[in-house]
Parts: structure tokens; sequence; C-alpha cells
């Protein structure tokens, strides 16, 4: 089981937010659109990403930054800069609308910004609602990340870039599939710079005894498993998987197996209409009160109750 893949599967932008703006120095742009993730690149100059809390992250031309949401940040020349324009998914160049309706030029299509030139060319991709982004992937992700354009082995900006300024029939679908590969392509070139910050399915070789186990766990997470079947599964004694687990996971297969069948659940709560019961057997659990029990354990709520705050508008 490639977990990375069963995590990004799901993952199919529909009508993303993609424009590049073009600005003149000093800039500074809010981001409030409250997305779930987001793709930012510097096609031209240099920007710093400021989260609402914690430190600033330097970004060059070349570089791709994937920022979780929905907590608001901003992206400036210097990050003592204040924001000149605050941008919602409702209203993304509202500055450059109101320049056009008073006889400015008009710029290219998705584009925000009327200057013919600028000290820099910012593209975003922000996708829009949840597009099968589960938290299992959110919660294996930092606030943001950066991928240097030495790091990214993949020529998809370049069409991104080519595409976001045609008016062409089907452009939003096309932009919409080069998002979802940037985002693959720049997941993977992370996880793989940083294996002590990459979660620990992505880390663990799929060969060894440990990537065996959770292999198997994650590919049938319903399965009663115990120490000892597992450990039967993969060719070693019980203690011995045990220790081995517990030193390279952080904690022993049942605690993890049980950690990983909540948040196989609750991405079910809140990506299907299925009930509590079956999602319960789906993952693992003997029925509703089971997994109630189970659920609230680890989240702090039940799963109705998790399915109704996730669903309020």
């Amino acid at each position: 089981m490639d977990t990375l893949t069963d995590l990004l599967e799901g993952v199919h932008a529909r009508a993303a937010i993609i424009h590049r703006s073009i600005m003149t120095s000093p800039w500074s742009l809010r981001f409030a659109g409250g997305a779930p993730l987001t793709l930012l690149t510097m096609l031209d100059g240099q920007g710093w990403i400021i989260p609402a809390d914690g430190e600033a992250l330097a970004i060059g031309p070349g570089d791709i930054a994937v920022v979780r949401g929905p907590a608001s940040y901003t992206v400036a020349e210097d990050p003592a800069t204040p924001p000149r324009h605050v941008i919602t998914s409702d209203y993304y160049c509202a500055a450059t609308a109101r320049t056009v309706e008073k006889g400015g030029a008009v710029p290219d299509p998705r584009t925000c910004g009327v200057a013919e030139g600028g000290s820099a060319v910012l593209l975003s991709g922000a996708y829009q609602g949840r597009a099968g982004i589960s938290d299992r992937l959110l919660d294996a992700l930092p606030d943001i990340l950066v991928i240097t354009d030495d790091e990214r082995c993949s020529p998809l900006l370049t069409s991104m870039a080519a595409e976001v300024v045609q008016d062409r029939p089907g452009q939003q679908a096309v932009l919409d599939r080069l998002l979802d590969l940037m985002l693959v392509t720049t997941l993977r070139a992370w996880f793989d710079r940083s294996q002590r910050h990459a979660p620990v399915w992505y880390r663990v070789k799929d060969d060894s005894v440990v990537g065996t186990a959770l292999r198997l766990m994650h590919g049938d997470p319903a399965h009663p498993w115990t120490v000892e079947s597992l450990a039967a599964k993969v060719g070693v004694s019980r203690a011995a998987l045990a220790r081995r687990f517990t030193a390279e996971v952080g904690e022993p297969p049942i605690t993890y197996l049980s950690h990983w069948r909540i948040a196989l659940a609750a991405d079910l709560l809140r990506s299907t209409d299925a009930t509590v019961g079956s999602i319960a057997h789906k993952v693992g659990y003997s029925g509703t009160f089971a997994l109630s029990v189970a659920f609230k354990r680890r989240l702090g709520t039940t799963p109705s109750q998790y399915r109704i705050t996730i669903l309020s508008p």
C-alpha cells in the first residue's frame, strides 16, 4: 500500500482559484480565503510568506510553497511591509477590477494587477472546499513548506505559468489537473528531502519489518490485527515487532493502528453520508458505541458531533 497515493488519489481540484499577481514595490498581499491548501510560486522576484503565527519563510523565483489553511497569511516583498490588499475567495482581484472599471488597461486572463511591468509576479493556486483533501494528509504537513527551484524535478510550473494567461475552452479543467500534479510532485519532493519531518508511513522502508507491518494495517484496517498476528505475517517474534515498531514509529503497533482507524473514520464522516455504524465496521470497530468511545478518547468529541461541526457553514 502506497500511503501517499492513498491520501492523494482522492484530491481533485474543482474550479480552483488560480491567478497570477503582478506587483510593484512595496508590495504585500493578505490571503484570507480560508483554502485548505494553496500552492504559491514566484515567477519573478523574491518574497516572504508570513503566517499568522510563526516565522516568515523566503520564497524565490521557481520555488514552490504549499500553505495549509484555513488560517490567513501574508505574502510580501518584505516581512515588515503591511498588507496593501486583502484577497478572499469571493473577490480575488478586487483592486484590478476597480481599475478596469475606471478605464484602466485590461490585464491578461486570470491576472491581478494592471501594470505593464512589476517588480514581482506571484502565481497562486488555491483549492476550494476540501476537494478530497483528507485530515490525514493535512495532519502530515506543516503550516508552510517550501521546495526550492533546484529541488523540484518537474516541468509542471512552466506549463501552469503558460496556461494561466490563456483564454481557451477547457482552461479551468487543465489548470485544475496541473494544480493536482504540482501538489503531488511538491509533496513528494518535500518528504524526500525532509525525512525527519516526513510522516512515519513515508519514511519507513516498505520492505522492512516495520514497513511491512504498516502496509498490512493500512491495507486492511478493519482486520482484527493483534501484535501476534502482525508478527506472524512479517516473520518475527511478537517482542521483536513491538520493540522495533515502537523504536521507529514512536508508539506500539496497536496504538498506531487505533489512531489510524480514527483518522480514517474522521475522513469518512466528512466525505461520505455513511452511518456511524457502517463507518465503524469499515475501520475495524464492532459498532457505533465502540467507535464513539475510541473517537471521543482521541478527538474529544463523538463521531456525530464531529460530523455536525465540520458540515456547519
